[in-house]
Order: structure tokens, then C-alpha cells, then sequence
């Protein structure tokens, strides 16, 4: 039930949304020059790696500066990345992620391998099921790049207090996961998204 819900509402999603990912990708592309879209490996169901779809909303190459984004004003990001980081319109992409089966509507955020390396075999369980668009996880750490912006040493911080964290709540979502319940979170991340 949950994975033919993802591939009719990912796939409605993509049709609604196409005029606006037209504009987007119009006003990236005359923003900086790049891809439109970035597309980070990350860490999905059963350990298996995929490329993830995100609009581009910083500088060629950012990545290789850091993986972690700290503050609201990171010189990384394009003036279009302010707006879309913003609203979270960079993460629409991963509607096609969702449709082609890397990753449910709901579920654990996927990672990148390096933080993956570092699970316990316990945390490990996070990979039983495919990775999400939202999960609760992310609502509650939606101004996590403004918490990383008061640390001193922000990807320390992010693994010893924010992925440890985070990692627990999505672990309580395995455990207890249900169809009703990502009913539930999918309309908790757009009222956070239009609540701001």
C-alpha cells in the first residue's frame, strides 16, 4: 500500500508541480552557471548507495568545501538557493526518486556514506526501509543549519548530538511505522513549509 501510494502521489506530484520546476530551473540556470539539478550519492534501503535529486541551490563544486551547511548566509549558496532552500523547493526533485522507487514519501532522510560509516549495527536498522522526502526527524531539525551555526566545530556537533538524534527518532519510525502515520507527517512538513 505504501509503495503504490509513493509512485501515485510522487507521480501526481511531478505532473502538478512541472510549471513550477520550469521556472525554477530557468531562474537557476541564469543565476550561476551549473547543472540545474545536484545529485549527491546517498545511502538508501539495505545499505545500497543511489544519486539523489535536489535543485542545484549552491556554487559548482560547494560540496567539496564541506558537507555541512551552517547558518542562513553560507557564501556557497546562489541567490536562487536562498528562496528555494527556503520553502525547501530544492527538494521537490526527490519526487522522481520517490516515483522510481529510491525513496518513499516518508522515511528516514537518507545520508551520505561518510555519516553512514560511522552507525552502530543498531542504527544500521534506519536502512530496513527506503529513505524519505520528510520523516519526523527533519521537522523537528527543520532550523538545523542554524543550530550548526552556533557550534564550534559544527560537524562534530552534527555527530555527536544532531545525527545521534535524529538517528533515534527514525529508529522509533521503523519500529512503529504506518500508513495513517505518514499521512500524518506529510501534512506536519507542509504546514511547516507554509507556516514560515
Amino acid at each position: 500500500m505504501k509503495r503504490l501510494f509513493d509512485i501515485f502521489a510522487s507521480g501526481l506530484g511531478l505532473l502538478f508541480l512541472s510549471p513550477l520546476f520550469l521556472v525554477l530551473a530557468i531562474w537557476i540556470k541564469l543565476d550561476s552557471p551549473g547543472p540545474i539539478f545536484y545529485r549527491q550519492v546517498r545511502v538508501g534501503r539495505y545499505n545500497k548507495d543511489f544519486r539523489i535529486f535536489k535543485f542545484r541551490s549552491m556554487k559548482v563544486g560547494a560540496d567539496k568545501q564541506g558537507l555541512i551547511t551552517v547558518g542562513g548566509h553560507d557564501p556557497r549558496i546562489t541567490r536562487s538557493g536562498y528562496f528555494i532552500r527556503k520553502y525547501k523547493l530544492d527538494e521537490f526533485p526527490q519526487l522522481i526518486n520517490v516515483f522510481v522507487g529510491d525513496m518513499s514519501l516518508v522515511g528516514p532522510r537518507p545520508e551520505v556514506r561518510k555519516y553512514v560509516d560511522m552507525y552502530t549495527p543498531e542504527q544500521m536498522h534506519v536502512l530496513d526501509v527506503r529513505p524519505g522526502v520528510t520523516s519526523l526527524a527533519s521537522i523537528r531539525y527543520r532550523n538545523e543549519n542554524e543550530l550548526l551555526d552556533k557550534a564550534e566545530d559544527p560537524d562534530q556537533f552534527y555527530i555527536d548530538v544532531v545525527m545521534q538524534d535524529k538517528l533515534a527518532i527514525d529508529l522509533e519510525y521503523v519500529q512503529n511505522a504506518s500508513f495513517w502515520y505518514d499521512i500524518k507527517l506529510i501534512f506536519q512538513t507542509f504546514w511547516e513549509i507554509v507556516s514560515k
